[in-house]
């Protein structure tokens, strides 16, 4: 019997990078400058040099990555940001808090991004900015959204990319795939520090400069106040575990892939339904997600077995007590089943062989299929039983 599974697995990525990751942060700590030291610019260089885009500008989290974009269009009291109610609070909260009103659009139900077919129909003279996410490691349909926003008179386009940093869509990286990429470095992410932080990234310079002054209380230069902003600074420290990761981060990246494709494999075999890629671009796998019916039961037997998961997630924006100002009842039926039914798998670059055939073992005998029918399953996909 191996020991207890990980939903992700950190420490087994702090063991393999432990000796990079403790001469970077010892470099600052030599050097003393914990706010905005030589590590920002570096990371921010290194970023935007990975995504294309030709700025990068590092934030204390994906959630102040979103305000400050937002601020950076000068988004005001009563406009509207279009986007999924099929995601985390921080999409649509920082909306709220400018005093911005969200509308929902309704997702694809085999991928779970927001279904760009809806967004038109959605836009009115209030209109501020678009705002999709690319969904548990999947970029949402960037290009037919972009063409939406321009017909409408180039309407700024917002990827809460939050989930997908290292992805990539039709040959391009998510992050730089319209007016913002927003994405976050929370330790559970594909790329992750030790703490929060994030980062936006454009190409306009117009908006890199604001987001640059807006996360240092909107200064131009010390003490020169030229617009409203926030304190939004990324730690010299997390960036410096940022830095030390990305060394990393390509053969993670394929990792993913391989443990992803062994859990469809033989998930498929079982008859399980999962989050559905699209052909034309690479997810990185943030979640393992797939739908099932009776989920509080199979999440049960999986816990019984020792296999952990999670809900991405149990309940849609637009029916949160929060929200419940800019919904409608019965509204995006989609995202309110997909809510129900989906559930996450263990899943990070360390997860071994042994170990993810103990949960597809355990989603087999959770979906009550034959002992026989997961043997031959584990057979099929690669993975050996323990037994």
């Amino acid at each position: 019997m191996t020991g207890k599974i990980q939903f992700i697995d950190l420490k087994s990525q702090y063991s393999a990078l432990r000796d990079r990751i403790a001469r970077r942060m010892q470099a600052v700590l030599d050097h003393g400058q914990y706010i905005m030291g030589p590590e920002v610019k570096e990371l921010e260089d290194r970023l935007a040099t990975y995504t294309g885009a030709k700025h990068c500008v590092t934030v204390s989290s994906g959630t102040e990555a979103l305000l400050i974009a937002m601020m950076a269009l000068d988004l005001k009291p009563g406009e509207e940001v279009i986007t999924t109610p099929f995601t985390f609070a921080a999409t649509a909260e920082m909306i709220v808090l400018l005093g911005g009103v969200p509308v929902f659009v309704d997702i694809e139900p085999d991928t779970c991004n927001i279904d760009w077919r809806g967004i038109e129909a959605k836009i009115t003279p209030r209109t501020r900015a678009i705002m999709p996410v690319s969904l548990y490691g999947q970029v949402a349909d960037m290009d037919e959204i972009n063409a939406i926003a321009a017909r409408h008179g180039n309407i700024p386009v917002i990827e809460d990319a939050a989930q997908s940093f290292g992805a990539t869509y039709r040959g391009r990286k998510s992050c730089n795939l319209s007016t913002f990429g927003c994405t976050s470095f929370f330790p559970s992410k594909p790329l992750g520090c030790y703490g929060d932080g994030g980062a936006i990234f454009t190409s306009d310079d117009a908006l890199a400069r604001a987001c640059r002054e807006i996360r240092v209380h909107g200064q131009s230069a010390r003490y020169t106040h030229t617009r409203i902003g926030v304190g939004g600074r990324m730690d010299t420290l997390q960036c410096a575990v940022v830095l030390a990761k990305l060394e990393r981060f390509e053969w993670e990246l394929a990792r993913r892939q391989e443990v992803a494709g062994r859990y469809r494999s033989a998930l498929r075999n079982l008859g399980a339904s999962m989050i559905q890629i699209r052909s034309d671009r690479d997810c990185v796998w943030a979640q393992f997600t797939i739908f099932v019916d009776e989920r509080s039961r199979v999440q049960a037997a999986l816990t019984s077995h020792g296999v952990p998961s999670a809900v991405h997630y149990p309940l849609p924006l637009d029916r949160q007590m929060a929200y419940s100002a800019f919904s409608s009842p019965g509204g995006n039926p989609r995202s309110a089943d997909a809510a129900a039914r989906v559930l996450s798998l263990p899943m990070s670059a360390d997860l071994d062989e042994v170990d993810q055939s103990r949960v597809v073992a355990a989603v087999a005998q959770a979906l009550a299929q034959p002992e026989s029918g997961v043997a031959a399953t584990l057979a099929d996909a690669g993975l050996e039983s323990e037994r």
